[in-house]
């Protein structure tokens, strides 16, 4: 088995920031499997034949919540009045156009920006499952399969979470936009994502679009395939105050109320957004130990809200983090907002220490996406890593102790300079490795959408 050593000028361990740290990693170079076999610290200078990594050095990041076509909205639904329902007619009509080759394209060509921004694992909450009109294509999931493809080539992890969305609202059938949305019900979504399998680079979860997209009556089928499998699964949850008001009309209760009397809620669960929330839902969810993801950089482009972050961790829910729509792709980013949100909301600061930002964006992350075995620098472990420039005009300056700090605070994506994924070098000095022109990349794969 070949061995790679790392030598990371400074590397984050989870709860300080060490000087000379030496990583062996076993396998991986050209494949998701490699792992770390060793750590060891108070290495001031690099041993012979080891891969030098200048600048603070981080865990993978997860991107726990990942629409990937909404990449294609960037720069064109960001002005203007409206609401987030006269967004998602915009996006509605970007769906539309997607087939499996355009997706394959324009994902490949996200996940590489992903990759460069130090993302090492995406979750995507995949429903665009069949053609427009909702016929099937000849493998009904080559809508799945592209995405699939598209993070191996672009040399990360992913979770499918296929996504159950049946109804356009409670007890409404599809539009014509969301026909190729439904597999019809519960039942037959379970049988189209049963032939899905989980891969070296990628596993297999399950999502609920939200409440008023699949009835209550099938939630239930749903989080059973999900509990056979021990797969992750993803739930929108409370995003708008309407779909509150809808479900209380409709069942007399909130949604975090009816995910829970149909056994959706759990330590494998994850709600998404989770804005709107009362203090029994907060108390739900943090009581049954079901995860949050918070999305702030999309929360605040759709002026959906500032979620109750602070007070569902309290309750017991997991954080992390995840860009959605993809507005902006920098995790540092959303673990920033997440604090910065929070100091807006109620004018006083330090709710998070950095390290608890990290977490959120890493381990935390990884965990949600069901990769409990990444997250973290330490023997065992998968060799997912990042690093992050320290002399840059944003990074330059602090003390590189106070690495945690300088990430969070002061970093962005385009501070990351290398990315590993399972030991192989996927972003070397700012360049990504597989695809080599990501920006054309996207720019064609966009264009290709809007015709």
């Amino acid at each position: 088995m070949t061995e790679t050593t790392y030598w990371l000028e400074h590397a984050w361990l989870g709860t300080n920031v060490e000087p000379g740290v030496t990583l062996t990693v076993s396998g991986g170079g050209t494949g998701p499997d490699g792992r770390i076999t060793a750590v060891r610290t108070e290495t001031p200078t690099p041993p012979p034949g080891a891969v030098t990594l200048r600048g603070l050095t981080l865990p993978g990041l997860a991107n726990a919540h990942s629409h990937a076509f909404h990449r294609a909205l960037r720069g064109t639904v960001q002005v203007g009045s409206g609401t987030f329902w006269t967004w998602r007619e915009v996006m509605y009509r970007v769906a539309d156009r997607l087939t499996p080759d355009t997706y394959h394209a324009l994902a490949r060509a996200v996940y590489a920006e992903m990759a460069l921004a130090g993302i090492t694992a995406v979750g995507e909450f995949h429903y665009v499952h069949h053609a427009p009109g909702g016929t099937a294509y000849a493998d009904p999931n080559a809508m799945g399969e592209a995405l699939v493809e598209a993070a191996a080539e672009a040399g990360i992890r992913i979770t499918l979470l296929d996504t159950a969305y049946l109804s356009a609202g409670f007890g409404r059938a599809p539009d014509r936009h969301q026909l190729r949305f439904s597999d019809g019900t519960a039942e037959a979504w379970a049988e189209r994502c049963s032939v899905l399998k989980d891969r070296d680079h990628a596993r297999i979860g399950a999502a609920v679009h939200s409440v008023r997209a699949v009835p209550a009556g099938q939630l239930a089928t749903v989080a059973r395939w999900a509990g056979e499998r021990r797969a992750p699964l993803h739930v929108h949850l409370s995003e708008q105050t309407a779909e509150n008001d809808a479900c209380r009309e409709a069942h007399g209760c909130t949604p975090t109320r009816l995910l829970a009397e149909h056994g959706v809620l759990g330590p494998r669960t994850t709600g998404v957004h989770s804005t709107h929330l009362t203090d029994e839902d907060i108390a739900l969810i943090g009581g049954t130990g079901t995860g949050t993801c918070m999305c702030p950089t999309t929360e605040r482009d759709l002026a959906d809200g500032i979620g109750p972050a602070v007070a569902l961790q309290k309750a017991g829910s997991p954080l992390s983090l995840g860009s959605d729509s993809h507005a902006v792709i920098d995790l540092l980013e959303e673990a920033r907002a997440m604090e910065l949100n929070e100091r807006l909301r109620t004018r006083t600061r330090g709710h998070w220490t950095a390290a608890a930002l990290l977490r959120a964006a890493s381990a935390d992350g990884h965990a949600a996406l069901g990769w409990d075995d990444a997250g973290a620098l330490e023997a065992g472990a998968l060799a997912d890593f990042t690093t992050i420039a320290l002399d840059s005009v944003r990074t330059a300056g602090p003390l590189p102790r106070l690495g945690a700090e300088t990430a969070v605070f002061a970093a962005s994506a385009a501070d990351v300079s290398h990315t590993v994924v399972g030991g192989r070098h996927v972003v070397r000095d700012g360049a990504h490795a597989l695809v080599s022109d990501v920006p054309r990349a996207l720019a064609d794969a966009v264009a290709a959408l809007r015709g």
